[in-house]
């Protein structure tokens, strides 16, 4: 699990509570060896960044539900159609488990790597764009 979690840096220029999401979804990664269920968690924080930096970039973000703010960066072009993909398939898990429809979720470490790594990228872009 080390080496999956290696290579998750926190990228400068990124906002404090971002940051401090991503660092926990790297240590729930890492610890995801011992306990299967922090593999979704580490999922959900990495998605927390991304709704972070998308209310930091997206123009009148305000309060609105983050299925509107994936549309909307996808419309203005500073989500790819993949990332978009990517992040509605998050949101759907977070949903779950927040909403009570998901008592438990567990999924292998290796898919929650992959869905963290891209989180980590995709706040990444964002940030870099905006320096």
């Amino acid at each position: 699990m080390h080496d999956l979690a290696w290579d998750l840096v926190v990228p400068t220029g990124v906002p404090e509570a971002a940051a401090t999401a991503l660092h926990a979804a790297r240590e729930l990664l890492r610890q995801s060896y011992y306990c299967y269920e922090f593999s979704t968690v580490a999922v959900m924080h990495s998605l927390i960044a991304v709704e972070t930096v998308l209310r930091d970039r997206i123009p009148d973000a305000g309060t609105k539900p983050l299925f509107q703010l994936i549309k909307q960066g996808t419309d203005v072009g500073i989500l790819t159609e993949r990332q978009a993909k990517h992040l509605g398939y998050s949101r759907k898990i977070r949903n779950g488990m927040a909403h009570g429809q998901t008592t438990h979720a567990v999924m292998p470490p290796a898919m929650a790597a992959e869905m963290v790594t891209t989180s980590f990228a995709i706040v990444s872009e964002l940030c870099a764009a905006v320096l």
